[in-house]
C-alpha cells in the first residue's frame, strides 16, 4: 500500500470524525424513540456508523 499523503490523513481524520459523529446522534435518537421500527432503524444505523469508522480507520494502518 503506498504512503498517505498528509492531505489524505486529514480527509481521513474528518471522515471518521464525522461517523463517530452520525454514530452518537443514532445511539441518541435510537435511546429516544418510542417506536419499535424507528428504534430498530436508528440502532442499525449507529451499527453501520461504527463499521465505517473501522474501515476507515483501517487506512490509518
Amino acid at each position: 500500500m503506498s504512503q498517505l499523503s498528509e492531505l489524505d490523513v486529514q480527509n481521513l481524520r474528518h471522515l471518521i470524525g464525522g461517523s463517530e459523529t452520525c454514530k452518537a446522534k443514532f445511539e441518541t435518537y435510537a435511546e429516544n424513540a418510542t417506536d419499535s421500527r424507528v428504534k430498530q432503524y436508528f440502532q442499525q444505523a449507529a451499527q453501520s456508523a461504527k463499521e465505517n469508522k473501522q474501515q476507515l480507520m483501517g487506512f490509518l494502518n
